[in-house]
This record gives C-alpha cells, sequence and structure tokens, in this order.
C-alpha cells in the first residue's frame, strides 16, 4: 500500500467516522428538541417521549432540518403555541450545539 492509499483510506475513515457523529448529534438534538416542543405542547411522561420520537422521526422519513422544525411548527399552530419561526430555529441551533457536545463527550 501507498502512502497515497493509506492517506485516501484515512480520509475515508475519517469522514465515516465524521459522518456518523453527525447522525448521532442530530438524532439526539431531535429528540431534545422534540421534549423542549413537547413542554411547550403541554405533554408529559410517556406522552412527551413519543412526541419526542415523532421529531426523531419525522427526520428519517425527510431528511432536513426544515422538515423538522415544519413538524414542531404545524404542531404549535395547532394547539396556539406563541412560538416563532425564528425561535424554533435558535432552539434548533442551541440543542445541536449541546448534541455536538454530549455526543464528542461520549455521553
Amino acid at each position: 500500500m501507498t502512502t497515497f492509499d493509506k492517506r485516501e483510506e484515512a480520509f475515508e475513515k475519517q469522514f465515516a467516522h465524521d459522518e456518523e457523529l453527525k447522525f448521532k448529534a442530530t438524532a439526539r438534538r431531535n429528540k431534545m428538541l422534540g421534549l423542549w416542543a413537547a413542554e411547550k405542547l403541554g405533554l408529559t411522561g410517556p406522552e412527551a417521549d413519543s412526541y419526542a420520537l415523532s421529531v426523531v422521526m419525522t427526520e428519517f422519513e425527510q431528511t432536513g432540518d426544515r422538515d423538522v422544525a415544519h413538524k414542531i411548527r404545524k404542531d404549535f399552530d395547532a394547539k396556539s403555541v406563541a412560538q416563532s419561526d425564528h425561535q424554533i430555529a435558535r432552539t434548533m441551533t442551541e440543542l445541536m450545539a449541546k448534541a455536538v457536545a454530549d455526543v464528542k463527550a461520549g455521553r
């Protein structure tokens, strides 16, 4: 194996590792976001957990932050929860930073 091949293999492994961390962080963020939204919707206990899971599953059904935010916006509108799109986006950003830190820390 040449130096170039070793280097290419290392880049591929790093890319795979980074993608795995991104996936874990996004799933963790979506769960925390779902619990945050559930609280705003007045859900507690198993209902809150179920709602958080539905937010996580939204990411798998339709990849992208916009779809997750849209789900929460729709649910907030249905229950007349006063949260702006900006507040939802800001919470998503804050929770993503926490999720990345948690994943990197091995939590």
